[in-house]
């Protein structure tokens, strides 16, 4: 490429312009894993009911999901700098509202709005690095760094937590996204560009109730099935989301400014790099969930021992985004998600294998320094396929599509590591125990513990050894599920882009 045809590489403005970006996604990721620590302190003073204590932690994710794709348009409409800033002017105002909420009830609108502003936040950052770095290379690091404030972000929520918990008020945790927020809003108009559609048409309104009624239900639906099982109620939920689904997609392809462009999905790149991002997010928001249950529950650690216990993890993230680039500089984009996803499959492999921190830590090391690649790279595939003036509706469909896998890994994922769960401990169920307490101990491991400690010493230590080699059991059974999908998600990735022009990209 001739130096007359080369793209304009990034100065020092647009790396700073970076960092700024990179400050609401750490708190954005941080707010949906903060609020664990807190949940006994904020129970005793608020005492909320059982119902409103899972909506104070879900409604967050619930909000997020279900406005991205309208956040995504919108900010192509009306400029992505300016969606940015009023969804961090919203979400301080939030965060301030959550921290001094003295009710449970306004503590669950205080968490729909954050989700609400929190919306604004992914698919707005994401589309600006699409207009702040022309040059392929340099875009990809700044992708990885993207990725990596998210990464971080969700690995030092629980740490950080628990260090103000230990010196302030509940609301502490809230209070912290005001001075991020307020730095955001002072340094973005002077360092981040502005950038519209100019072409852009009317919000469809119809679009946007279609999108709210599919993903809201669909996600309620898919959680609720994995907390409770095959329940009808659930199950009704989340194929009304499905069906409503339909519809909006069939009404996108119908009017001239849609929120999800269909052409996207003609093209091969796009396809393959959402389908292994999807496959990738399910394997790992699944297998997740069971790691963090056996790190205390069977391995008896402490939260803050569980939680550094996952810290390689989301550190390996950082170094694989942040090296993704400069393996894609070398060799041709397919190869590196290829090889990255054989590599994130051999690690859930090595977890499905073996017991103990000993095997866990570095499994889980393998697992996300080859994740990292599909997250990084495929991300930049997905938003540069798109036209730049849909840059944001791009960023905001692969969130929800992170989304939505998140949630289908812990329902599928979940119920068939509770059916592995509970399999083992009927089969090490332990004499003298009846059937009803076969049920309590199989609803959950917490469950199982809880019913331990109330039995003599004999028998509940009995039980808790079944228990917790039953889910031993399960966590490697959804750990070799993972490693299924992980791979799944290679060979699409080598089958889709099989003579599909994917070099290098140079710096």
């Amino acid at each position: 490429m001739s130096p007359a045809t080369s793209p304009v590489r990034a100065t020092a403005r647009e790396w700073t312009g970076l960092a700024v970006l990179a400050l609401p996604c750490l708190v954005y990721a941080m707010d949906l894993t903060v609020l664990n620590l807190a949940l006994p302190v904020l129970s005793r003073e608020l005492q909320p009911s059982g119902a409103q204590l899972l909506w104070i932690l879900d409604i967050y994710g619930f909000f997020v999901a279900g406005f991205l794709i309208t956040m995504g348009t919108l900010g192509d409409r009306i400029g992505r700098r300016r969606l940015l800033l009023l969804g961090a002017a919203f979400f301080a105002f939030a965060s301030a509202l959550a921290a001094l909420a003295h009710t449970a009830e306004l503590l669950v609108a205080a968490r729909a709005l954050l989700g609400l502003a929190g919306a604004t936040i992914a698919p707005s950052t994401m589309a600006l690095i699409r207009n702040m770095f022309h040059d392929a290379g340099q875009r990809q690091f700044a992708i990885g760094v993207w990725i990596a404030a998210f990464s971080l972000g969700s690995a030092i929520g629980p740490l950080v937590g628990g260090v103000l918990l230990e010196f302030f008020h509940w609301g502490s945790v809230f209070w912290l996204n005001v001075p991020v927020m307020a730095l955001t809003l002072l340094l973005g108009p002077r360092l981040l560009p502005e950038y519209r559609d100019p072409a852009a048409g009317r919000l469809d309104l119809a679009s946007v109730a279609l999108s709210l009624a599919a993903v809201l239900p669909t996600i309620y639906g898919l959680k609720q099935l994995a907390e409770h099982g095959m329940g009808v109620s659930a199950l009704s939920v989340t194929v009304l989301g499905l069906a409503v689904g339909a519809l909006f997609v069939r009404r996108q392809g119908r009017i001239a400014y849609p929120l999800l462009d269909v052409r996207l999905f003609r093209h091969a790149p796009f396809c393959a790099a959402l389908a292994a991002y999807a496959l990738t997010c399910l394997a790992m928001f699944g297998v997740y969930i069971f790691i963090t249950q056996y790190l205390q529950l069977v391995l008896d650690l402490t939260p803050l021992a569980a939680g550094i216990a996952t810290l390689p993890w989301a550190l390996s993230f950082v170094v694989g985004s942040l090296a993704a680039p400069a393996l894609a500089a070398r060799w041709p984009r397919a190869r590196v998600i290829v090889v990255g996803l054989v590599a994130a499959a051999l690690g859930f492999g090595l977890l499905a294998a073996g017991q103990g921190l000993w095997t866990l830590v570095p499994a889980t090391i393998v697992m996300a320094l080859g994740m990292a690649p599909v997250f990084t790279i495929g991300n930049e595939i997905i938003i540069t396929t798109a036209p730049p003036e849909r840059a944001g509706a791009a960023s905001a469909l692969s969130e929800t599509a992170s989304e939505f896998s998140g949630a289908l890994g812990i329902a599928l994922l979940g119920s068939a590591g509770m059916v592995v769960y509970r399999h083992g401990l009927a089969a090490a169920w332990p004499p003298g125990l009846g059937a009803e307490a076969l049920a309590a101990a199989g609803a959950s491991l917490g469950g199982a513990v809880h019913l331990s400690q109330s039995l003599p010493a004999g028998q509940g230590a009995a039980l808790l050894q079944s228990a917790q080699a039953g889910f031993a059991g399960a966590l490697q059974a959804v750990a070799l599920a993972g490693a299924v999908l992980v791979a799944v998600a290679a060979w699409l990735v080598a089958r889709m882009l099989r003579g599909v022009d994917m070099v290098a990209t140079p710096h």
